[in-house]
């Protein structure tokens, strides 16, 4: 099972808005933790198990191939405030997160109207899913 936490697993122009993204939060004195970006579809199906058939909470609604993790477009991070994960949602540092990831270029899922994913950032290029599964390459 395959989940990095590396950029390097990222396609191109995803990449490069990552990195744009990081920098931001640095220069904005905020520390990020990537905590995901490419996963294979067996490390999907365990994580999308999570809360299902195996112990833990919810954390994604997207099984393997529905995943834009699984299509080295995404990345998942998580401020650190005094040396530890801020995981509350409801702490400013998302806002501030959110804004510095969508300046960057990136789409931020604490905007979608369900199931807000607040660490989850994704470069599609106006893509869908369902392009992606037929096969259709992210560029630009």
């Amino acid at each position: 099972m395959i989940n990095s936490r590396s950029l390097d697993d990222l396609i191109p122009p995803a990449k490069v808005r990552v990195q744009s993204f990081l920098e931001a939060a640095k220069a904005a004195g905020i520390d990020l933790l990537v905590t995901s970006t490419y996963r294979d579809n067996d490390s999907q199906n365990a994580l999308y198990a999570q809360g299902r058939t195996k112990p833990g909470k919810i954390v994604t609604n997207a099984k393997a191939g529905q995943s834009w993790h699984n299509y080295r477009c995404a990345v998942d991070v998580v401020p650190i405030v005094a040396g530890k994960p801020r995981w509350d949602v409801k702490d400013e540092v998302w806002q501030q997160v959110g804004k510095l990831g969508k300046a960057a270029g990136l789409e931020w899922a604490g905007d979608w109207k369900r199931f807000k994913e607040y660490p989850h950032f994704q470069y599609t290029n106006g893509l869908t899913l369902a392009q992606l599964q037929s096969g259709v390459k992210i560029l630009g």
